[in-house]
C-alpha cells in the first residue's frame, strides 16, 4: 500500500474536528499518537444541540470502520483532545490489499472483530447503566 495513494498520515491539533458525523465516509482511521474524543448529537429541540462525549480514543486503536466496505455517514463526529497524528486508510485500497493477502486479511479481520465486540460490550454496559439509572429515578419521582 503506497502512502499518498492508498493511507496518508495527518497531524491534527488539539480540538479539530477530524470527522463530522453525517458526513460521508470511505476511509477508516489509525491513531499513531494522542487521544481523540467521539461525539455524538443530541437535538434539544428549538434550534438547540449538545455533542456529549461518548467515549475517548487512544494510540493503537483504529476508528471510521463503518465506512471499510462502502462509503457511509459517518455515525458520531471524532474530535483531537491532545495533539494527535493519524493515519487514514481508503477503504477500497484496503480491501484490495487484504483480498491479496488472505493471511493478513485474516489477522486484520480477527483483530477488527476483537475491537468491534469490545465496543459492543462496552455499549451494553453503558445502556445498561442508564436504564437502571432511569428506573431508579423513576422509583424516586413515585415517592415524591
Amino acid at each position: 500500500m503506497i502512502e499518498g495513494e492508498s493511507w496518508s498520515r495527518r497531524q491534527y491539533h488539539v480540538n479539530t474536528i477530524i470527522v463530522n458525523e453525517g458526513d460521508l465516509g470511505d476511509s477508516l482511521f489509525f491513531i499513531e499518537e494522542g487521544e481523540l474524543r467521539v461525539m455524538g448529537r443530541v437535538d434539544l429541540g428549538e434550534n438547540k444541540h449538545i455533542q456529549p462525549g461518548m467515549g475517548d480514543l487512544k494510540a493503537g486503536v483504529i476508528f471510521g470502520e463503518s465506512c471499510l466496505h462502502e462509503s457511509l455517514p459517518r455515525i458520531a463526529s471524532v474530535m483531537a483532545i491532545t495533539e494527535a497524528q493519524v493515519l487514514e486508510i481508503k477503504g477500497k485500497q484496503l480491501i484490495d490489499y487484504l483480498d491479496s493477502n488472505p493471511e493478513q486479511g485474516y489477522v486484520f479481520y480477527k483483530a477488527l472483530f476483537e475491537i468491534l465486540i469490545g465496543r459492543l460490550n462496552r455499549s451494553n454496559h453503558t445502556v445498561e447503566s442508564l436504564m437502571a439509572w432511569g428506573l431508579k429515578m423513576h422509583e424516586l419521582d413515585r415517592y415524591l
